[in-house]
């Protein structure tokens, strides 16, 4: 086994009450790494303002404020811990929960408004130019000569 040592003996961290704790299965088990930054700051900080029992009433103002979040990105970070079953919220009070015995999976956000909108163009654009060069190799096939060579690379990209 692998010795260990502290680097900096006279600065031991000491559990005195009151102290915060986070499972370790929080990074062993990968829910750390399952969560949005805002959903991870929003975590640790109900679970360093919580009492024994895992309870907190920060209002979002003042959440919003120590952690420099704005009110829709501490409103997605709550909405999406609590489906996780991380947290519990009753409109005024937290509560951190146990760790459920599986890990919570990420959905990726919906593609909507502007980077839709941009991603959709991107693909009539591709779309377009791939049916500008299939009706060109088309045409030349017919003619008798071979495809050129940008339809190649379209076909391999396709």
């Amino acid at each position: 086994m692998l010795s260990k040592s502290l680097l900096v003996p006279e600065r031991k961290r000491m559990l005195k009450p009151p102290f915060a704790w986070i499972d370790r299965r929080f990074l062993l088990q990968g829910f750390l790494a399952e969560l949005s930054p805002p959903e991870n700051l929003l975590y640790f900080f109900l679970v360093l303002a919580a009492d024994r029992d895992g309870l907190s009433f920060y209002s979002y103002d003042k959440i919003c404020q120590l952690l420099s979040l704005d009110v829709d990105a501490y409103i997605q970070a709550r909405n999406d811990l609590i489906a996780k079953g991380l947290i519990a919220f009753d409109g005024r009070l937290f509560q951190v929960l146990a760790l459920p015995s599986a890990v919570p999976r990420r959905t990726p956000p919906p593609v909507t408004g502007v980077r839709a909108a941009s991603e959709a163009q991107s693909l009539a654009q591709i779309f377009a130019a791939m049916s500008q060069e299939t009706s060109r190799a088309n045409q030349s096939t017919h003619l008798g000569e071979t495809p050129s060579s940008s339809t190649k690379v379209l076909a391999k990209h396709s």
